[in-house]
């Protein structure tokens, strides 16, 4: 099943962190795919949660592509300093949703890098049709 949205390939933040080593990855701000999604995720609490919104460049519906809030949890940075988080995406303009896994990464240039996967649920009308529908 095509998704309505993808991160599975590298986001950058809008900047970069020019701290000295080690470099940290921050999930705070805002990031965009090679596809031209865009994430923005709020500032991340102390137990690692955090909220934010989705914007996909890309869907299977013929809906019109709307903002859709994300839930998620970074796990704890305490000696962690690329750390591994995961979000779950409530699409706004369909009946389903993605929950996506990841690693945050710094390249050699500083960058960070949001590497992830993802899983779409669609809604399907009955379990007999369960099958098709992640």
């Amino acid at each position: 099943v095509p998704a309505p949205a993808t991160l599975p390939t590298p986001g950058l933040c809008c900047g970069t962190n020019s701290e000295s080593p080690p470099l940290q990855c921050v999930l705070t701000g805002r990031w965009t795919n090679d596809l031209g999604s865009n994430m923005t995720i709020e500032a991340v609490d102390r137990e690692g949660n955090f909220a934010g919104s989705y914007h996909t460049a890309v869907t299977s519906t013929m809906n019109m592509i709307r903002l859709s809030p994300l839930q998620g949890s970074q796990h704890r940075t305490n000696q962690k300093i690329q750390p591994t988080f995961g979000f779950t995406v409530n699409w706004s303009f369909s009946d389903s949703t993605t929950v996506f896994v990841g690693q945050c990464f710094v390249d050699k240039e500083g960058r960070e890098i949001l590497k992830t996967m993802w899983l779409l649920r669609s809604h399907v009308d009955g379990i007999r049709n369960d099958w098709k529908a992640t």
